[in-house]
């Protein structure tokens, strides 16, 4: 019996390979870095719990501990140990404690009284998921989520439908924000409910992805160096910073990528400048996409935050301008956070490039990029 022969590969069959073996072994990186980082994470808010119960010279420091460690692990380095991620790290490890199981042997022996860890065959009776499932299925953003929710039962129930419907954690956060859990507990047809939820939920990436900004500080990377969108998102910002140094009315350069904590959340402002006549900062953000009040209702946090934080004496308000990109269309918007002064608002006009010519600048970028 003659063999039968295998169709001989297509370039479009090579092209496809090679992009499935690329995405494989993107998202198992992905995966591997985010496991590290959680048990990380879960392994200092276990030490943290174990010194407070058990360190010699644990009343020396009392109530300041975690403002005292804090303050030398920045020193030392070590990324993401400011006294609020202690706090959290803490937190993480009483509140699943059944994460030791999965710590391997080498990185327990790296830990004091290893030993002790809690090790359990099964999530908790208060978790809704399987650990497995948890530090590998769940980014630590993720995690943070869950944190917030104070409830277990609700905890839980979040968990569960996370995992099932692959949730990003905007996705996450916009359903503890709906109460979804309450409202479950509430409707009459629960299945219902649940099917009409995750048939509009928005999906996590296949790929954990870099960046999210716990993984690019734990791999030690610059929000610069990971948190474009795209090449056209760098070449369209790349363009703006450049016509606005070149209009010469004043602005000068100060960020791209700007991070801001803003509650237990991070934003990153594309683009910040200080403007030396009108003495303000000048927020710029971008986005590929049609004009959303999401949008501008981001702008104004920012420019808010700005406000309150960064203004020195002398200063005037911060000033915010909204870019959306799309195709061979732009948009712009400014955004002055609420203010009402009239004179601010004519002078600001006066100074700062008109929407016209911004938006023919992103438009010839884009008209670039497509020939």
């Amino acid at each position: 019996m003659i063999a039968k022969k295998s169709p001989r590969p297509t370039f479009k069959a090579l092209v496809e390979t090679i992009r499935r073996v690329d995405a494989d072994a993107a998202a198992q990186a992905g995966r591997a870095v985010n496991i590290g980082l959680t048990l990380r994470n879960w392994a200092i808010g276990y030490t943290i719990a174990e010194y407070e119960m058990k360190g010699a010279d644990r009343a020396k420091y009392g109530e300041k501990l975690l403002q005292r460690l804090s303050r030398v692990l920045v020193s030392h380095g070590v990324s993401r140990a400011e006294e609020r991620e202690l706090r959290r790290y803490r937190r993480f490890y009483q509140t699943y404690p059944e994460i030791g199981e999965a710590v391997t042997p080498e990185f327990r022996r790296k830990l004091p009284a290893a030993a002790a860890l809690p090790i359990r065959e099964s999530a908790t009776p208060e978790s809704g998921a399987p650990t497995h499932a948890l530090i590998t299925r769940l980014s630590f953003t993720h995690i943070v989520e869950l944190l917030a929710v104070e409830d277990p039962a609700a905890r839980a129930f979040y968990e569960a439908e996370c995992l099932h419907g692959g949730w990003s954690v905007r996705e996450l956060k916009r359903q503890i924000g709906s109460l979804y859990y309450e409202r479950s507990a509430l409707s009459r047809d629960k299945n219902a409910l649940s099917k009409r939820t995750h048939r509009k939920a928005e999906q996590a990436e296949p790929r954990l992805a870099v960046r999210d900004p716990y993984i690019f500080e734990f791999l030690g990377l610059k929000p610069r160096e990971v948190m474009g969108e795209s090449h056209l998102e760098d070449q369209l910002l790349d363009s703006l910073q450049e016509f606005l140094l070149e209009l010469g009315r004043g602005f000068c350069f100060e960020a791209r990528q700007k991070r801001i904590l803003i509650g237990d959340t991070y934003g990153f402002v594309d683009l910040v400048f200080y403007h030396r006549i009108l003495r303000c900062h000048v927020l710029i953000e971008l986005k590929l996409a049609p004009f959303s009040h999401e949008h501008i209702g981001q702008l104004n946090t920012y420019v808010t935050w700005y406000r309150r934080h960064m203004m020195a004496k002398g200063d005037n308000p911060p000033v915010g301008i909204l870019l959306c990109a799309q195709k061979d269309h732009a948009l712009a918007e400014y955004a002055l956070a609420g203010m009402d002064n009239k004179l601010f608002v004519s002078k600001y006009q006066l100074h700062l490039p008109k929407p016209e010519q911004l938006r023919r600048r992103l438009e010839r970028t884009l008209r670039e990029d497509a020939s």
